[in-house]
């Protein structure tokens, strides 16, 4: 896994981010990465970079957004794999706050799409602006992509964590937006197909010289609601409404926890 290949730092990216590292007794353990059925071609891509024997299987089953949700799960169990990755720095067990950029030569940008193609969203506001987005509780991995978004874009993000829930939410708006995806989703990377086809949208989209982009203001609707609702994943929504990360989940915190009334 020389993370200097492009692919191979993007995958690292993305375990980093959605992936699961685990062990057990007697050198035990595997490498889980679940994620929604429809983007199962990229676990077929992660496995044929991956030179040991792995499974991906599909299951369904109801949660608290749907009534029915089929996820694709990737299982690697090697011994020789699971320690290569830990060695980079894919930790064993829960990873969230102390994962952070490999010490090692990497290629950047790959890197960085692997990880908002896994915790970060790319569309368009309400407001028919680009944006790119990354949720993290990792200060290193947000400080990362702070420093190379402010190279690329000129756009500087100072990190601050949500009070809330002590998370990195970082976002890049307009301009910055289009600079950033033109820059991580270039053609021909290994990359999840929905954001890849936003991303070539967004670096054709031409700014109205009357309009500026500013603090998305939505009026939200039953109609808006239940999509939040009824889809898998909160980058489902956002892909379907057209809305920011940090937007939907606020809004679906607030159903969930009954400071709104749910829809009929």
């Amino acid at each position: 896994m020389d993370l200097t290949v492009p692919e191979y730092a993007y995958m690292f990216g993305f375990l980093q981010a959605d992936g699961h590292l685990s062990q057990q007794s007697r050198q035990r353990g595997r490498l889980t990465v679940e994620i929604n059925a429809r983007d199962v071609d990229l676990l077929r891509r992660f496995q044929k970079l991956t030179p040991y024997n792995s499974s991906i299987t599909e299951r369904t089953r109801s949660t608290n957004f749907a009534e029915t949700h089929t996820s694709a799960t990737w299982s690697l169990f090697s011994l020789e794999a699971r320690t290569r990755l830990n060695e980079l720095g894919l930790p064993y067990g829960r990873k969230s706050k102390t994962i952070a950029p490999p010490r090692t030569e990497f290629s950047c940008r790959d890197y960085l799409r692997g990880l908002i193609d896994a915790d970060g969203s790319v569309g368009y506001t309400g407001k028919g602006f680009p944006f790119v987005s990354l949720t993290t509780a990792s200060g290193a991995i947000g400080m990362h992509l702070s420093e190379h978004a402010k190279e690329v874009t000129g756009a500087e993000r100072t990190l601050k964590r949500n009070a809330r829930d002590g998370i990195y939410n970082l976002l890049y708006v307009g301009k910055a937006a289009q600079k950033l995806a033109v820059f991580l989703y270039y053609p021909g990377c290994l990359s999840l197909e929905r954001k890849q086809t936003t991303a070539e949208s967004i670096a054709t989209w031409v700014p109205s010289p009357h309009k500026k982009p500013g603090p998305e203001r939505i009026v939200w609707t039953a109609e808006k609601d239940k999509v939040l609702l009824s889809t898998s994943t909160v980058d489902d929504a956002c892909a379907e409404l057209g809305h920011s990360r940090n937007a939907c989940r606020a809004r679906l915190t607030k159903l969930l926890d009954g400071l709104v009334p749910l829809p009929a």
